[in-house]
C-alpha cells in the first residue's frame, strides 16, 4: 500500500520536471537560436518477489514471468534538440544565421571559449564584432572606423569597403565549431554553451567545409520550439500529474478503510 504512495509521488515529481522543461521552452519562443529541450524518463528499480524462471510452487513449476513490482519513475535527463530553426530576415549585415550544423565561438571574460547559435552581432567602441552581451568573437574581427560597409560571405569571409578603394578589403574570417554530441554541451544562459566531456572536443572549420553549415548574412535563426507541440505535451503532463495525485487520494481512502476495520 505504501509502495503505491511512493510510486505516485515519484510520478508527480517527474511530471513536475517535465512541466518545468515545457514551460521553459514556451518562455523561449522568441529567443534567437534557442534549442528546445525534452525531459526523458526511466523506471526505477523493481522489487522482485519471484524471479522470472524460478520455481514458484510446490510442484516445482517454473514461473514464466516471475513477480516484479516497480518502485516508480524518475526524470533521467533533459535533452537538447538541435533541429534547425526557421530564419527571419533582418537586413542587418551583422546578423548571421548558420544554415546547418555549427556554432559561433566567443571568448568569455575568464579566457575560455563559449559557443552559441545566436548570431545577433554588433560592433563595440573599438570596432570589434561582439555579441549582445559584449563578448568578442573568436577569432576576433576588427572593423576599421572608416569602413563604409561590411559584408560576411557564406563561407565566413568578412570584407569591408574603405574610402578610395574599388575592391573590398578582407579583414577577418568567421570560424565555426561543431561537436560529436552537441546535446552534451552545458547550457550557461545568455544563449551560450560550453564544452563538456560528453560533448567532445570542438572541431573547427570555416563555414561550408567539413560538414559545417554556411552563413546567411542579414538573417537570424529563430527558436525551434513548436508551440502546438509544447502545448499538447503540457496537457499530457498535466493530466499525468493529476492521475498520480488521484492515485495518492485513492490509496489514502483505502488506508482509511483499513484503519476503521
Amino acid at each position: 500500500m505504501f509502495r503505491s504512495l511512493w510510486n505516485a509521488a515519484s510520478g508527480m515529481e517527474a511530471q513536475q520536471t517535465n512541466l518545468d522543461v515545457i514551460t521553459n521552452n514556451l518562455a523561449n519562443i522568441n529567443t534567437t537560436g534557442y534549442k528546445r529541450q525534452r525531459a526523458n524518463f526511466q523506471d526505477l528499480m523493481y522489487q522482485t518477489m519471484v524471479p522470472p524462471g524460478e520455481a514458484e510452487s510446490l510442484l516445482g513449476n517454473q514461473s514464466p514471468t516471475g513477480m516484479q513490482v516497480g518502485l516508480g519513475v524518475r526524470a533521467a535527463s533533459v535533452q537538447k534538440i538541435f533541429l534547425q530553426g526557421s530564419f527571419k530576415e533582418t537586413n542587418n549585415a551583422l546578423d548571421l544565421a548558420i544554415q546547418g550544423n555549427g556554432f559561433f565561438q566567443v571568448s568569455l571574460p575568464d579566457g575560455r571559449t563559449a559557443y552559441t547559435r545566436d548570431g545577433t552581432f554588433s560592433l563595440d567602441g573599438r570596432g570589434r564584432l561582439v555579441t549582445m552581451g559584449g563578448l568578442v568573437t573568436n577569432p576576433p574581427v576588427n572593423v576599421p572606423p572608416n569602413a563604409k560597409s561590411i559584408h560576411v560571405s557564406p563561407d565566413g569571409e568578412v570584407t569591408v569597403m574603405l574610402p578610395g578603394q574599388v575592391l573590398p578589403a578582407r579583414i577577418g574570417q568567421v570560424v565555426l565549431a561543431q561537436f560529436v554530441n552537441p546535446a552534451g554541451l552545458e547550457s550557461r544562459g545568455n544563449n551560450l554553451f560550453t564544452e563538456t566531456a560528453a560533448s567532445g572536443r570542438p572541431q573547427l572549420a570555416n563555414p561550408g567545409t567539413n560538414g559545417i553549415g554556411h552563413l546567411q548574412s542579414g538573417f537570424l535563426e529563430a527558436s525551434n520550439v513548436n508551440v502546438a507541440e509544447e502545448l499538447v505535451n503540457m496537457v499530457i503532463g498535466q493530466r499525468a500529474y493529476q492521475m498520480d495525485a488521484t492515485g495518492i487520494r485513492t490509496v489514502n481512502r483505502m488506508l482509511g478503510y483499513t484503519a476503521t476495520l
